[in-house]
């Protein structure tokens, strides 16, 4: 109940947010302009880092939590959690400084036109007053993660990407500018970290943050697997951040603006998919501690092939209907996003069946290859992209991820996953990975037919593309999945429409 629950508000929200930033891109580029879009997505990009200053804390905690509930041991439980809130202060306040003093050399970093150096600084600080903040409220979200209650901040973050869409729109309506823009939607995801709090208290009502209970061995506890979740999230934003930073450098601005079309699909697409994985992690963590080998092999098999069965269909529409969905939606002028979007799903589709492999490896003691790996992967992926990028351009950039990517997950961590829950690579090919990918032939065959007849509009583009992964489904459900297999997703199914009205119906307050 908890995992469908979860599962279903967290689709809930990325469903919303992704029509949300479908409706919105086109208007802000029109209002804005290409060069300063493009300077908006460069600017902030350099935010995404920020996370990194944390020093892995944010991710291990959730960890901590999940085992110390387990456990039952509230008292270490508060120790800990106070411990990493005040030091999550501390980390706030130094990423707010360290954001004061990449905006002084802002211009020493990026290439960005002189009239738009001041323009980038201002929106470089006030965004990361929200990212500053968040550093410090993320004990908060550890705590929710950790007692397995997303589902009460995906409702709260649904509404709140709502609320910062229209105040978007409001704002450019009335003929502000980029900086106006900036500081009105920060000021509502500021406020939105109050809801947070609240969610937190409401879960876990023993919650006891002060002085009294900071503890240098409770410290010392999370710093030994916190500096592994720092390789790790520093090798994920090399790996899917780092691009933006070397267009800007490599090939400017506007090279940017075409970049952010593709990138904005494939990441939409990553996080509309890569949800379960997410969930499971708790899970993970808790049959890792009572050596239930059963119940880690079927999460890892079961993980993998829904992660699977999930993106390939989206991902696939997306790379057979890119020309005429990128043209559709922001016109020819960013033709050249067609390639870039194919690449980057192609990218979005391995990193996510192999998703549960990291996640089982990172919760039941592997998190040290996956560390390893991820940093590797990041520097070839870093060295790769910039040595592309000056020869061919965009698709470079593309080729630079997808194939430091694809040989970490086929070659590294997947076979690691399988030894982990002592599955042969063979079985788990067969039993996870074949299923969900031998559907997509149907869909491929579906659009090849009826690509050609789509109208270069955008309803009439994401329709034929809602109907070829329907194909998929259907394929998938009648021939590639078991009897009961199909009785237990309809059952969750089922489960998740109600569960999900409640909820949205108790946030806002209606019966």
């Amino acid at each position: 109940m908890n995992v469908t629950r979860n599962l279903s508000t967290r689709y809930l929200a990325i469903v919303v947010e992704m029509a949300v930033g479908l409706l919105v891109l086109p208007f802000n580029v029109a209002h804005l302009g290409k060069a300063a879009y493009g300077l908006w997505v460069l600017t902030t990009s350099i935010t995404a880092y920020f996370s990194v200053l944390d020093l892995g804390y944010s991710g291990a905690l959730v960890k901590f939590v999940a085992q110390y509930r387990a456990k039952r041991d509230f008292r270490g439980l508060n120790e800990i959690l106070s411990t990493t809130f005040y030091l999550f202060v501390v980390f706030g306040v130094v990423t707010y400084l360290a954001a004061i003093v990449i905006a002084v050399f802002l211009d020493k970093v990026l290439t960005i036109a002189p009239g738009q150096l001041s323009v980038a600084r201002w929106v470089l600080l006030v965004t990361s007053i929200h990212f500053a903040l968040g550093t410090a409220c993320s004990v908060f979200g550890a705590v929710i993660n950790g007692f397995q209650r997303y589902d009460l901040n995906n409702v709260t973050g649904t509404i709140s990407s709502v609320v910062v869409a229209v105040v978007n729109v409001a704002v450019l309506s009335l003929g502000y500018g980029l900086v106006e823009l900036v500081v009105a939607t920060t000021i509502v995801k500021v406020l939105t970290y109050w809801v947070y709090r609240a969610n937190a208290y409401r879960v876990y009502r023993g919650l006891d943050l002060r002085p009294a209970n900071f503890r240098r061995h409770r410290l010392r506890e999370v710093t030994s697997f916190s500096v592994f979740m720092l390789l790790i999230d520093w090798a994920n934003k090399m790996n899917f951040s780092i691009d933006t930073i070397v267009i800007g450098v490599v090939l400017g601005t506007s090279a940017v603006a075409v970049w952010a079309i593709g990138q904005r699909l494939a990441e939409v697409t990553q996080r509309l998919t890569n949800q379960l994985n997410d969930i499971l992690f708790p899970n993970i963590v808790n049959h890792s501690e009572s050596s239930r080998l059963d119940r880690l092999q079927t999460i890892f098999v079961v993980g993998t092939r829904l992660s699977l069965a999930t993106v390939v269909p989206i991902g696939m529409a997306l790379i057979l209907m890119a020309a005429p969905l990128v043209q559709a939606w922001v016109g020819p002028d960013f033709s050249d996003s067609v390639i870039v979007l194919q690449l980057l799903s192609l990218t979005v589709i391995v990193r996510v069946g192999n998703a549960t492999a990291q996640t089982l490896l990172k919760g039941a003691d592997g998190h040290r290859l996956v560390a390893y790996t991820n940093v590797a992967t990041a520097v070839v992926n870093l060295l790769l992209s910039v040595v592309l990028a000056r020869a061919i351009g965009l698709p470079g950039v593309a080729i630079g991820t997808l194939v430091p990517i694809t040989v970490a997950s086929c070659f590294v961590l997947f076979p690691a996953g399988c030894r982990r829950v002592e599955l042969p690579l063979w079985r788990a090919f067969a039993d996870a990975v074949w299923p969900a990918v031998w559907p997509a032939a149907a869909m491929a065959a579906y659009i090849a037919v009826t690509r050609p007849y789509v109208p270069i509009s955008l309803v009439p583009v994401l329709l034929n593309m809602a109907v070829a992964a329907g194909v998929y489904v259907v394929t998938f459900f009648a021939f590639a999945s078991s009897s009961t297999e199909r009785r237990f997703y309809l059952s969750k199914a089922f489960e998740a429409v109600p569960l999900t009205r409640t909820l949205l119906a108790g946030v806002t307050g209606h019966a």
